[in-house]
């Protein structure tokens, strides 16, 4: 019998696991069938994904993708072959019904979409389930014309829209302003209609957003702030408009809800694991009952305090498949780094590192001979949290790297516009 075919429960004769299995087939779970081979685990090991396609890249579905300028063969993570020679067995289109614990180990109840049912047992389980886009719950929001965005075929959807006319995108986050931005790159009329105050609210400075408000507007992108959808208004079968909660109604042939995403942990709540606005783990990426993994989208993370903490981004998906790998070899975790995150939104790059939560002052460095560039620093006393870059690059990398080396530099040092932050921070000396 060959490993491929062995099942069955408890560790092997170096300790590790017999066998593995993760629920997910996005990022995060090829980072980490990759680490477990890199990191000389042979046993079986099997990934299962809902969607046929092969594991893809999603942040171009926001942007190349609805372009034309990219093709199933570009998204993808890994070769087909690179699964095959490593001998990572792939269960696409493939659904998880029903999870139970069985023994020291897990019995999966699956569904293909072939509607094949079979019954899988393996020693350790990873949940890598991500998360589903957010819908809404207004009248006409079940129309067919009303989308996500959040897997490749919504993509496709929303490309094949494209022609129809003007889009209304509802919720100002980093996916609706993605979106936004290509399409008006495409002439298509767009408008951002926000609840809140400011755009992407959950995850920038008041500051910044007010920049980046200002940059899509010169795009021509119609952002309405501190209003609320009401309604999908339609004629007869077809989206006509979106009502909002003053009277207005905004044009629309077709309406894509960006309001965030809602991480899939029924599996986790079938098997009783903690969760709160996503699976709990902690610093191993281990679950609350100590044996089963959790990574990615569909995570919250322990920080030590009384907080919980969400990240939603392929730098988080990746760090916590590298500290998981770590946690199933019985090695030791890597350190956490600094979270970073960006967003293209047409020509204008954002980019992000630290946590601005806690902060107590803040320091903008502009130029005026750059004017699409600005960067935004923020403090508690003088420890650097966190750093806003727009179309900063250079300035993005020494902050990233300033932050992972705990450099306390004063807020007066970065004021002074004049020297490039490459030179400020390489006199600094490390705390």
């Amino acid at each position: 019998m060959s490993r491929r075919e062995m099942t069955g429960h408890g560790e092997g004769a170096d300790g590790l696991p017999r066998s593995v299995v993760v629920v997910g087939a996005s990022h995060a779970a090829v980072q980490l069938a990759d680490r477990l081979r890199l990191g000389g685990y042979t046993e079986p090991l099997t990934l299962i994904g809902d969607e046929t396609h092969p594991p893809y890249h999603r942040p171009p579905l926001s942007k190349a993708w609805l372009k034309g300028e990219s093709t199933p063969d570009q998204l993808v993570l890994r070769a087909a072959e690179h699964y095959s020679d490593n001998e990572i067995e792939m269960l696409l289109g493939t659904t998880v019904q029903r999870v139970e614990r069985d023994g020291d180990g897990v019995a999966l109840h699956l569904q293909r979409s072939d509607g094949f049912v079979e019954t899988r047992t393996f020693d350790r389980l990873v949940l890598a389930t991500g998360a589903r886009a957010r819908r809404s719950d207004i009248p006409g929001s079940d129309h067919p014309d009303v989308l996500v965005l959040r897997e490749l075929d919504h993509a496709q959807r929303l490309a094949d829209r494209v022609a129809a006319g003007p889009v209304v995108v509802i919720g100002g986050g980093f996916v609706g302003l993605e979106v936004a931005a290509t399409l008006r790159g495409l002439d298509v009329a767009v408008t951002v209609v926000e609840a809140g105050r400011q755009l992407m609210g959950r995850a920038v400075g008041p500051g910044t957003a007010e920049f980046l408000l200002a940059a899509h507007r010169e795009m021509g992108v119609d952002v309405i702030l501190d209003a609320k959808p009401v309604e999908i208004a339609l004629d007869g079968d077809r989206v006509r408009a979106v009502r909002l909660d003053d009277g207005r109604e905004i044009a629309a042939a077709t309406v894509l809800v960006g309001i965030g995403a809602e991480p899939r942990t029924e599996l986790a709540e079938q098997l009783g694991l903690a969760c709160d606005r996503g699976i709990v783990v902690d610093e191993r990426c281990a679950t609350s009952d100590g044996h089963i993994l959790a990574i990615g989208d569909c995570t919250v993370q322990e920080t030590g305090g009384a907080a919980r903490v969400r990240l939603e981004s392929v730098d988080n998906a990746c760090t916590q498949a590298d500290t998981a790998a770590a946690t199933l070899l019985g090695r030791e975790v890597p350190a956490r780094p600094v979270p970073w995150f960006w967003s293209d939104q047409g020509s204008w790059k954002i980019q992000i590192a630290g946590r601005i939560d806690g902060h107590t002052e803040v320091v903008v460095r502009t130029d005026p001979s750059k004017p699409r560039r600005r960067v935004t620093l923020y403090f508690e006393d003088d420890q650097l949290l966190a750093a806003e870059c727009v179309n900063a690059p250079a300035d993005f990398v020494a902050l990233r790297s300033a932050l992972a080396r705990g450099y306390r530099p004063s807020r007066e040092l970065f004021a002074d516009e004049t020297v490039p932050l490459k030179k400020l921070l390489s006199a600094v000396r490390s705390a």
